[in-house]
């Protein structure tokens, strides 16, 4: 791992070079991933953060919204898949924490040895709803602030963030998210996220009224203004996220490829659509294997 970049290194050494990265306030952007194959191409095109995405697991395993019915079990063996493959850091969404204060406890335990960086717990109701969608509530703030103080407590490495997110600007006003993220801060957060403000004024607002690094994301058709990451930068973000860009790139693929597939009877009119043979096994590392299986050979 170089001193300028977050590639590589053991998992600690992610954590550490992530910290310190957000400490930057330069918008760092991170896609999102909901698989490891996902997370490999996130790495090969030059990224140096992975955000492993709650609505994405949800939308890619189940094949179901983002209304709470991923599993922590579920969860944590996809971060384990990307963990094993993947050298970036991993900031991933740990959802409302499975439960109260003491399943969060359980679920940072369990993901923390999954290979996460940093863990994202947010105070919606269970079950939770996608950030962006209407109907959404929000516990009391002293029963959030226990679940950070619980995810604080249960980690082993003191430089696995803990990333308190508030979904309360579409319930309270966006002034109330604010005081709930402030709360976030004494109890313990590393990092804050206010999800969903509506304006380039109440986004400029968040990192100039906290003290913490921030999250801003970047949701394509969501409620948020999509700002480029310099403008974000000056604003005093620290990370940007893109959580479901790649999954939505590759459903109109995947749609536009069957399609004309099912249309033609033959892929003949979108074959220029489709990664080749050689860069398949690229992004899948098959020479590594090739070399081991090299390496092991018996006589």
């Amino acid at each position: 791992m170089t001193e300028a970049g977050l590639r590589g290194g053991t998992v600690a050494q992610r954590r550490i070079a992530l910290r310190m990265a957000l400490e930057r306030r330069a918008a760092l952007l991170a896609p999102g991933a909901a698989n490891a194959l996902t997370a490999r191409i996130i790495e090969d095109c030059g990224f140096e953060v992975c955000y492993v995405t709650g609505a994405g697991i949800a939308n890619t395993l189940l094949g179901v919204p983002d209304v709470g019915l991923v599993t922590m079990t579920e969860l944590a063996g996809t971060v384990e898949a990307i963990s094993e493959i993947c050298a970036l850091p991993l900031v991933v969404d740990i959802d409302t924490g499975f439960g109260n204060a003491v399943n969060t406890y359980r679920t940072v335990r369990v993901l923390e040895r999954a290979g996460a960086a940093a863990l994202q717990i947010e105070d919606q109701v269970f079950p939770k709803k996608c950030g962006h969608f209407a109907g959404k509530a929000v516990i009391p703030v002293e029963e959030m602030t226990a679940k950070i103080r619980a995810a604080v407590d249960a980690r082993t490495d003191p430089n696995l963030l803990i990333i308190g997110r508030t979904d309360a600007a579409a319930v309270d006003g966006f002034s109330a998210a604010l005081d709930r993220a402030a709360a976030f801060v004494e109890a313990g957060a590393d990092v804050t996220f206010v999800e969903a403000p509506r304006t380039e004024a109440e986004l400029a607002m968040i990192p100039a009224r906290l003290s913490v690094p921030q999250i801003a994301n970047m949701v394509v058709g969501g409620k948020t203004p999509l700002l480029p990451q310099a403008q974000l930068a000056d604003m005093g973000f620290s990370l940007v996220l893109y959580a479901n860009a790649p999954l939505q790139a590759a459903m109109r693929a995947m749609h536009d490829v069957l399609s004309a597939l099912h249309r033609d009877g033959g892929l003949g009119a979108v074959v220029d659509r489709l990664a080749g043979f050689e860069e398949r096994q690229r992004l899948v590392a098959k020479h590594d294997y090739d070399a081991l299986e090299e390496r092991y050979r018996t006589s």
